[in-house]
């Protein structure tokens, strides 16, 4: 297949040295793993310290409060290993334990005792253990190596006699360009210290999201509620698109046509007792035929654009931005058109967001991108105005946010006071 690189189904593609070295996350890992691992110490000291003290003195009572104790660590400090993971590899890990009932203290501990999620937080803590110690040393070990073969040069001339340690091949460096060699080999370790964070890096966030997320049955129920949710704001949704057409319809262009049937009417009862008024009355009922048919088109673009039809997403937002009195730059980055219901709502979440740039935001430019981000689609649309925007719930923007739900999409405003005002829509594509 075209552009598989001879890979099979399924095998995600090896980055290039140059990729991985301009990859953010794979610093952030490169951070991450030296450290986190401090914690994996800590636990060590909590674990077998805390729960043989705890264990020895429930016989008098005094154990029960240090498991309360220990539960309370075990969960905090899970939360916080789910807040550092999505900080470091950008992986969300929803936090997967039941609801806490109201009641006694026991029967708070009864039920996170029996939570399944608080075993496997103790399960990944134990774990940690052990990786924590051989993360801190293989960090340690590959960061120092690469350091000190890349800065040989620098070594031996700062300090004459520089003498790198490989066992028993001691090869000195007395010099600047004796080192150089070494330099060379040291950029080679340093491409692969990024290979090896990569590896480590899946391998943790597999890890994680095994023993840290929710199961699969607690999964398939959160799917389930956000489905239902999103049905029923999809119902929603288009129950309020009915009511606004039959409104703009009734409004305007039924009462426009019906002047034109009165004006009709009124010139044929004129048109042989005064033909003059009766031309009048006719030019009168065609200028208002001609500004129904121009409300009808604006109502039918409100609908579905017709060049987003014929042109596709960018051609649409390109007219948008011809008509925005705001100047705006549009930037549309997808490999193919993704199906029309998502081409649907990144064009209409633009043409509202920029809508409200022109009557809020006393902005003096904006921006639109849409982009592809793996198997979804990103729209952004930001601006330079003075921000203070919110999400009304009845507003144009939350009417979005219901019709991207229908997707099984998000929308979200970011609008700190003094700017700048972002929107962005992540739908997911199936391309």
């Amino acid at each position: 297949m075209e552009g598989s690189g001879g890979r099979g189904p399924g095998i995600p593609a090896i980055p290039t040295p140059l990729e991985l070295v301009r990859d953010v996350s794979v610093w952030k890992a490169a951070l991450y793993f030296p450290l986190s691992s401090p914690l994996g110490f800590v636990w060590l000291v909590v674990l077998a310290g805390g729960v043989p003290l705890a264990a020895a003195t429930t016989i008098i009572w005094v154990g029960l409060p240090l498991w309360a104790l220990l539960l309370v660590l075990l969960r905090a400090g899970s939360m916080l290993d789910r807040r550092l993971i999505r900080i470091a590899f950008g992986v969300r890990i929803p936090d997967p334990y039941r609801q806490t009932p109201q009641g006694s203290l026991f029967q708070k501990g009864k039920t996170i005792l029996g939570d399944p999620a608080t075993w496997k937080d103790l399960a990944f803590q134990v774990v940690r253990i052990p990786l924590a110690f051989g993360y801190w040393v293989s960090s340690m070990v590959m960061w120092g190596l690469t350091f000190a073969l890349v800065f040989a040069p620098v070594g031996g001339q700062i300090n004459e006699g520089f003498v790198p340690d490989f066992g028993r091949y001691e090869p000195r460096v007395d010099s600047w360009y004796d080192g150089l060699p070494f330099t060379v080999l040291g950029l080679g370790c340093f491409i692969g210290c990024l290979y090896v964070v990569k590896v480590l890096s899946i391998g943790h966030v597999a890890l994680s999201r095994a023993l840290l997320g929710p199961s699969e049955k607690q999964a398939l129920r959160v799917r389930a509620t956000q489905l239902q949710a999103s049905r029923a704001r999809g119902v929603d949704a288009a129950e309020a698109e009915r009511r606004r057409i039959e409104r703009d319809l009734h409004d305007g262009a039924q009462q426009r046509l019906l002047g034109v049937a009165l004006d009709i009417g009124r010139a044929r009862a004129k048109i042989n007792d005064d033909p003059e008024q009766a031309r009048l009355l006719i030019d009168q009922a065609h200028e208002g035929a001609r500004a129904a048919i121009a409300e009808l088109r604006d109502l039918a673009r409100g609908i579905y654009p017709a060049i987003l039809t014929d042109r596709g997403l960018e051609a649409a937002l390109s007219a948008l931005a011809g008509r925005s009195p705001v100047p705006v730059r549009i930037s549309v980055a997808l490999p193919e058109r993704p199906p029309a219901a998502v081409e649907s709502i990144a064009y209409f979440t633009v043409a509202e967001a920029l809508t409200n740039v022109a009557k809020h935001a006393r902005a003096d430019q904006a921006a639109v991108e849409v982009r592809r981000d793996g198997d979804r689609v990103v729209v952004e649309i930001r601006d330079d105005g003075g921000g203070g925007a919110v999400l009304a719930p009845h507003g144009g923007l939350a009417g979005l946010a219901d019709r991207a739900a229908t997707i099984d999409g998000t929308l979200s405003l970011d609008s700190p006071e003094g700017g700048p005002t972002v929107v962005r829509a992540i739908l997911p594509c199936t391309w």
